[in-house]
């Protein structure tokens, strides 16, 4: 049984599909006005995650994740760049994507932008207004949280200090703001806007996702996903306009992921440890490495990213690839042992059964490299077999297709040139000509690749660069 920590009831719950064909998943994706950082890059493989082991678990997903493509952030860039809002954000949705390919995270099936659905929010819009849910002043349009009991819900803020009738233009506000929220913004000066029946201006913020989470996933859903900073005002705001719309229960379970710091300290510009992923990849991290660690802490916790913990990961996500060179390369005798089935089966028990709780990556992670422990002591002492160490390659292929971190792995191969620096040692040691065989080791261990000479010739992994 799956159950997963639901933000609006504030408590663990059974997973139950609205149907078992086919989830629903919403996860909030970018505001294109600046490249992926890491914490938004730890919410995506948070989710990426989750729909991978909905998807293991036999379940079909349909998943829908937003791009926002006007709001204030957007426009504000736009403008200090002097540029048309279309093209400023084009450079921000070619590099999410190429961003969310590198991390290895699996496609959504759909990707609504903002500007393609103002006809769709002005539909809502105006729904909103007919029901007195909504008012008009000043050629904007705002929800009436008063018009509303139930708000509060999921961010469980306190509605004593609302006043009513007071409003908030800006997308974001901070949780003492409880005030009525913009549906449209009346059209300014330097912002784009449509000619629409409620009159020229632009959305606001929260009701883009209400609309296009509904349009392709039916008004009410199964999951929505997104980080903390997302509960208030942004989710709140979700329930409220979508369930005063569509008179319907919103969403069924609300998984939030936690906060990403770095060395302690909240991420800043200011204070110099502000990483987008690019600069990560600028300073030669191995993008599997930080997927491992940027899934390695349970959603519900503070990930606290430093290089030291980079570091940490990469020796844990070594010992992966070591084990799984070595039963694809070593010289086993044919035949099988007994014991692996059942070490095979104990793996996927434990490992399935952390996931089943909430996404308990750190069982599922401890069920492997129990398994690496174990077996590793049984080919020290001779007991694994051609057949078992196939067996264990294919079992960890599997797991993998949850984890998604082994995938450069699987058909890693060196460039042209590497091989011929290697092939050009083995010509030295059989000259015997030791000195320059251990010059071009060395040479290769700077550039992170490791030869190891073994009774059936020399082998190569990749480790850390030496300097």
């Amino acid at each position: 049984m799956i159950q997963f920590y639901n933000t609006l009831s504030g408590k663990l719950e059974p997973f139950n599909p609205i149907t078992p064909v086919e989830i629903k998943l919403y996860t909030c994706g970018p505001t294109v006005y600046d490249y992926s950082h890491i914490g938004n890059c730890r919410a995506y493989i948070f989710e990426d995650l989750l729909k991978r082991f909905l998807i293991f678990k036999g379940y079909k997903v349909k998943h829908v994740m937003n791009i926002t493509d006007v709001d204030d952030k957007t426009i504000k860039g736009a403008n200090a760049e002097g540029i048309k809002l279309q093209e400023y954000t084009k450079k921000y949705i070619d590099t999410f994507f190429e961003d969310i390919n590198v991390l290895n995270i699996l496609k959504a099936d759909f990707y609504p932008r903002a500007t393609e659905h103002i006809q769709d929010m002005v539909k809502m819009i105006k729904g909103l207004l007919q029901k007195g849910y909504a008012y008009k002043k000043d050629g904007s349009v705002y929800f009436s949280i008063a018009k509303f009991p139930n708000y509060g819900q999921l961010s469980k803020i306190n509605l004593e200090e609302l006043k009513p009738g007071e409003r908030i233009e800006s997308d974001e506000y901070e949780k003492e703001n409880v005030n009525d929220f913009a549906l449209w913004k009346n059209k300014k000066e330097g912002e784009p806007f449509w000619e629409t029946e409620i009159g020229a201006g632009r959305p606001g913020w929260h009701i883009e996702c209400s609309v296009m989470s509904s349009k392709y996933l039916g008004q009410t859903f199964d999951i929505h996903c997104g980080g903390t900073d997302n509960i208030f005002p942004h989710h709140e705001n979700e329930i409220a306009q979508s369930e005063a719309y569509s008179g319907k229960k919103f969403v069924n379970y609300w998984i939030h992921c936690h906060h990403l710091i770095v060395d302690g300290e909240k991420m800043s510009k200011s204070k110099g440890n502000f990483f987008t992923l690019r600069d990560l990849l600028n300073k030669n991290v191995n993008p599997s490495i930080l997927r491992f660690l940027l899934l390695s802490t349970h959603y519900r916790k503070m990930l606290n990213f430093s290089f030291k913990a980079l570091e940490q990961a990469s020796a844990s996500f070594q010992r992966i690839k070591d084990f799984l060179y070595e039963l694809k390369n070593r010289s086993f005798e044919e035949g099988e042992n007994e014991e692996i089935p059942l070490l095979i089966e104990e793996m996927n028990q434990n490992f399935t059964g952390g996931l089943n709780d909430d996404l308990n990556i750190a069982v599922a992670l401890r069920a492997i490299f129990e398994m690496i422990r174990k077996v590793n002591i049984l080919i020290s002492q001779g007991k694994i077999y051609r057949e078992d160490a196939d067996k264990l390659v294919s079992s960890f292929n599997s797991l993998d297709e949850v984890l998604g971190v082994l995938h450069e792995e699987k058909e890693e191969m060196l460039p042209s040139e590497i091989l011929k620096i290697i092939e050009e040692r083995e010509k030295a040691r059989k000259e015997k000509n030791y000195k320059l065989a251990d010059q071009i080791r060395d040479e290769l261990l700077r550039k992170g690749i490791v030869l190891e000479d073994t009774k059936d010739g020399v082998r190569w992994k990749r480790g850390k660069a030496k300097s």
